[in-house]
């Protein structure tokens, strides 16, 4: 997971950490934090979408599949969610990135360059909070596939 700016709350940071530790019980699964552009009172939302995904970018390597976290991008639930691992793991994908752009959001190149898109709600949460929620749904997402009883429905 690559995500834009520093997460400030420990609460978050430590339940993030729980679950990253309990996905590798799967899958090779790292967090991994590029700064934020810098805002200001003149500042552009597009410069500043534009330098983060500059950023962005150079810590993808080619052959990556990268799916951008966008509030426009498809909804699953969790068991539909958990099928769409599973044809990554199946497709033989080596580096699958799921990527938390910055509070702007992500700029078109990156945007236009990477269309694999998933929402996890039609509300608003914090960046922060969408680390945490994401990687509890891929940690989810594994136990279904392994038939663990995690997930109960």
């Amino acid at each position: 997971m690559l995500c834009v700016g520093k997460n400030s709350a420990n609460e978050w940071l430590d339940s993030i950490e729980h679950y990253a530790k309990r996905i590798n019980l799967y899958a090779p699964f790292e967090v991994d934090i590029i700064s934020d552009s810098k805002t200001g009172k003149k500042s552009i939302p597009s410069q500043i979408k534009k330098a983060e995904g500059q950023k962005l970018l150079q810590k993808i390597k080619k052959g990556d599949v990268v799916i951008l976290l966008d509030e426009k991008g498809m909804a699953y639930n969790s068991l539909s969610f958990s099928k769409e691992i599973q044809k990554y793991q199946n497709s033989g994908t080596q580096r699958l990135i799921f990527i938390i752009g910055g509070a702007f959001g992500f700029s078109e190149e990156l945007s236009s360059q990477f269309p694999n898109k998933i929402r996890l709600s039609d509300m608003t949460f914090s960046h922060q909070m969408i680390r945490l929620f994401f990687c509890e749904q891929l940690y989810r997402a594994f136990t279904i596939l392994h038939n663990h009883p995690y997930h109960n429905s």
